[in-house]
């Protein structure tokens, strides 16, 4: 009996022209939905708080907000593979103003940023590979991440961070707003329109508690913990197959935590080209050929939780622990 691809160690997956022609093709009309979907459930989930205010409510509201703002930060990441819209002006236009401004993500500096990650995934080179390299780590040291990060100093200290960054060391403090006008001027006017409209429809505080609130907190968390699952403690950086992990989500945990099939980042891997919505399509062509005990599988998001948390001691070294809380 011949081999399939899985029965040798040394077998990669392979596509037919017909299953490369399909996760190739995108579709503007698909790209157009994903981005009004987002956008359409933030408002609705504003809507449901300001209708029915109460704490369930408003828990409810900035969860479902800060996956969906993470789902803008997804939709941007497949504008920079120029896989969101079939129009590349679409895309990029797109891409950039409703998907990665509004969230305070650079489509124009991420694109670069992100291709050296796929070219160098989990090597010396790879630019994210401070995201993953501290891994594992106790449950104290990721509790103390997290509770940062829902109380919101986590994103209050990157956005700092960012804008120090972007002022540069001019001695003169009016260049330094220059510069710092230049480098976040868009992600200051989609934010006023999202101020506008909320002030438009006589609520200008949920820009403040529905839309600011969940970016610097809820976005924060579940950015993490995307960060954690599709890299860290993963199972051979050298193995295409192994280095990157694929995560099985429920639709809850998708709403919440995981949208856009993100949690398909294995498949996005290895086939970079793929829109997000086709990647379960990917993942099933890759099961169908064998490639299931080889690939680098999660059961959820808890379980990689406990194999990145599997640390039982803090190291004592104040270097290590600073680059850690900078992830």
């Amino acid at each position: 009996m011949p081999n399939t691809p899985a029965m040798t160690t040394d077998a990669q997956p392979s596509l037919s022209p017909e299953q490369d022609a399909y996760l190739r093709e995108r579709s503007d009309w698909m790209g157009a939905y994903l981005v009004l979907h987002a956008w359409g459930v933030i408002a609705l989930a504003m809507a449901f708080f300001i209708a029915w205010p109460n704490p369930l409510s408003f828990i409810v509201a900035v969860v479902v907000i800060g996956g969906r703002q993470l789902g803008l930060a997804i939709l941007m990441h497949d504008a920079a593979h120029r896989a969101l819209f079939k129009n590349t002006r679409l895309n990029d236009t797109l891409g950039a103003f409703l998907c990665g401004w509004p969230v305070g993500a650079s489509l124009t500096l991420y694109r670069p940023y992100h291709l050296s990650h796929h070219r160098h995934t989990q090597q010396a080179e790879d630019p994210d590979l401070i995201l993953s390299a501290p891994f594992p780590i106790t449950k104290q040291s990721f509790w103390r991440k997290m509770r940062r990060d829902i109380l919101g100093i986590t994103g209050y200290q990157r956005r700092m961070e960012f804008f120090r960054m972007e002022m540069g060391d001019s001695p003169s403090r009016w260049q330094r707003l220059k510069n710092l006008i230049a480098a976040e001027k868009y992600f200051f006017l989609t934010n006023l329109a999202i101020f506008a409209v909320t002030a438009a429809a006589g609520v200008w505080w949920a820009y403040f508690a529905l839309w600011l609130l969940p970016l610097l907190s809820w976005y924060q968390v579940i950015s993490r913990i995307r960060n954690i699952a599709e890299h860290a403690v993963v199972g051979d950086n050298d193995d295409r197959l192994r280095n990157t992990r694929t995560t099985m989500a429920n639709w809850g945990m998708r709403m919440v935590l995981a949208p856009y099939w993100v949690n398909y980042h294995l498949e996005h891997h290895l086939f970079v080209f793929t829109p997000c919505w086709k990647l379960p399509a990917a993942h099933r062509m890759l099961i169908a050929q064998g490639f299931g005990p080889r690939m680098e599988l999660a059961p959820g998001y808890l379980a990689v939780l406990r194999k990145a948390t599997a640390k039982t001691h803090d190291d004592p070294g104040a270097h290590q622990r600073k680059v850690g809380a900078m992830i």
